[in-house]
């Protein structure tokens, strides 16, 4: 099996490497289209920042070959929310494929701190992503940006507000938190995705 991960001005591609590593599989870390599309699976990571990031991926024209891709595809935390419509980090147009809005957390409550960093657990999930996936696990979490809850939410989390920790429509799934650094959870839904 060829699983791609998208190479781009995004980070935390080496964690997720060793993660797939420790499930056996050797990934091909490539910002070529037809690498990408030739692969049996896509991850697209990513942490940092939403404008720099969309604008490297439209330079590479990355973004139309996303849009081409027919085969399980997984974006992770940045990866995520840039698969939605719009995003309020730096006012950027996203790539469209879930229609939920990229959000910053407020919150007049001292005690949530923003970003969000550490464990949360997962609710309503959804989809054999999360086949044999415990209701409320917990994974790990760092962010200052959220998707709202919409019609292609499979999961929720709660920090200040009911928010989407995962999203699917037809090949295309998304999590907000990290799967490489939440331990034996995070190993299962890594595998759900390549079992898919």
């Amino acid at each position: 099996m060829k699983l791609v991960m998208i190479k781009y001005n995004a980070g935390n591609i080496r964690s997720l490497q060793y993660a797939l590593q420790r499930l056996g599989i050797e990934p091909v870390i490539s910002d070529d289209a037809e690498e990408i599309l030739t692969a049996d699976k896509i991850i697209f990571p990513g942490v940092g920042e939403a404008s720099s990031a969309m604008q490297y991926l439209r330079n590479k024209e990355l973004d139309k070959v996303i849009l081409q891709a027919t085969q399980p595809f997984l974006g992770i935390c940045l990866g995520m929310q840039l698969m939605c419509s719009y995003s309020e980090e730096n006012d950027t147009q996203c790539l469209g494929l879930f229609k939920e809005k990229v959000s910053f957390f407020k919150s007049t409550d001292p005690l949530m701190k923003i970003p969000q960093i550490g464990w949360n657990n997962i609710t309503n999930l959804k989809t054999e992503l999360f086949n044999d996936v415990p209701e409320g696990s917990h994974c790990y979490f760092v962010h200052s940006f959220f998707a709202d809850a919409g019609e292609h939410t499979i999961a929720t989390t709660d920090y200040c507000l009911p928010y989407s920790a995962a999203l699917h429509r037809d090949n295309f799934y998304g999590v907000q938190f990290h799967p490489e650094k939440s331990a034996l959870v995070g190993e299962k839904i890594i595998q759900n995705f390549i079992n898919l």
